[in-house]
């Protein structure tokens, strides 16, 4: 039970009252802004296409100019830092693209996953309602038996007390 609670969770969405949602009459549930939801708020979608915004560490220079010695070695130094910054960074948004790219395959399994369920419940649910109608079609069946066992009974009651009248009638 705890293996199940672990890859399933311990709580459940069932009714508390152990009753079965009745699917008969070909309604629905499905919200569209739900299936349609983002996954997160900051994901980028067209209704959220994000910021459009960049990363500038230095100032664009709008026109030619001079440096001196102590600025062109600030930007030199500055120019290595952010040149390894870059490589490292490089390397952290592949590795975010390959996490998302495994996320979007587990959600895409799961929702693989999930139609199966719903098409299999389906099956089975049709299964019973073919199984209900059957049973229904056994019943007058099983009427007729019951009517001839009680008919039987009724005979047999008569019989018996046809039988004591005579010899309690007969003792008399």
């Amino acid at each position: 039970m705890s293996l199940q609670l672990r890859l399933f969770g311990g709580q459940s969405d069932a009714p508390k009252d152990g009753g079965k949602l009745a699917i008969n009459d070909g309604g629905h549930a499905i919200d569209k802004s739900k299936v349609l939801a983002a996954t997160d708020a900051g994901v980028i979608t067209p209704q959220n296409p994000g910021d459009f915004g960049s990363i500038r560490t230095a100032p664009v220079v709008p026109a030619p100019q001079y440096f001196d010695k102590e600025q062109a070695d600030a930007l030199k130094k500055l120019a290595k830092e952010k040149t390894e910054g870059a490589r490292h960074s490089k390397k952290a948004y592949k590795s975010l693209g390959k996490i998302e790219k495994a996320d979007a395959t587990v959600h895409r399994s799961h929702r693989k996953y999930e139609g199966d369920v719903a098409v299999n419940e389906l099956v089975k649910v049709r299964s019973n309602a073919s199984l209900a109608k059957k049973l229904h079609g056994l019943r007058p069946g099983y009427a007729k038996l019951g009517m001839g066992i009680d008919k039987a009974e009724n005979k047999a009651r008569t019989a018996i007390d046809a039988i004591k009248a005579q010899l309690i009638g007969g003792a008399n």
